[in-house]
């Protein structure tokens, strides 16, 4: 499965995304995207340099081979770059970074997790993002008895909670602070096509 890569289409007012699995050759782009300090502040794992990002990208490898942590970059595809071959080189600028952080097999939940690279944030990228990557699990690991994907931040990232919303991620409830977390947070949950249909 970690060869898997997810298409979403340009609209009318914003270029085509690829998600595709993180490569070894993602490291100079990572640590570039890191250097920004609104994403430094709301992620747990720094990215300095170029050991950080060896590190920072064996966690995402390990994570696919053991399905804890379906971890996606993803790239705006340089222009004329198809669904097909250009999306299968993976070609293009990063632009964010979805997760899927799973429990062990037969779980009925997974957490949805995000972050944005400074020059894309405002123009729809990670909705669009999270969206694809809510459809591929809820595909991939429904009849496995995944029932639902809880989304969690802080209080005090309300760029966050708007990314939810337009996810179709509903406000469920305020989480008390718990460390490492030093404020409450929001948890908006999305449930299972089939579920929500009930």
């Amino acid at each position: 499965m970690s060869n898997t890569a997810l298409w979403v289409d340009a609209t009318a007012s914003a270029p085509a995304l690829l998600l595709r699995p993180w490569r070894d050759g993602d490291a100079g782009p990572l640590i570039e995207a890191y250097r920004d300090p609104v994403l430094r502040r709301w992620t747990r794992m720094p990215v300095e340099g170029p050991e950080d990002a060896v590190r920072w990208l064996e966690t995402q490898r390990v994570g696919w081979e053991t399905g804890s942590r379906l971890s996606f970059a993803v790239v705006e595809p340089h222009p004329g770059a198809g669904a097909g071959a250009g999306a299968g080189a993976g070609a293009g600028r990063l632009v964010a970074n979805v997760a899927l952080k799973c429990g062990p097999p037969g779980a009925p939940s997974a957490e949805v997790g995000y972050w944005t690279a400074a020059s894309a944030r405002g123009r729809g990228v990670a909705p669009r993002a999270v969206a694809a990557l809510t459809g591929w699990a809820f595909e991939s690991f429904a009849a496995g008895g995944l029932e639902r994907l809880e989304l969690l931040h802080q209080v005090d990232n309300p760029a966050s909670c708007r990314v939810a919303e337009k996810s179709g991620y509903r406000f469920d409830r305020v989480l008390p602070a718990e460390p490492p977390f030093p404020r409450d947070g929001h948890l908006h949950i999305r449930r299972a096509p089939a579920l929500d249909r009930e």
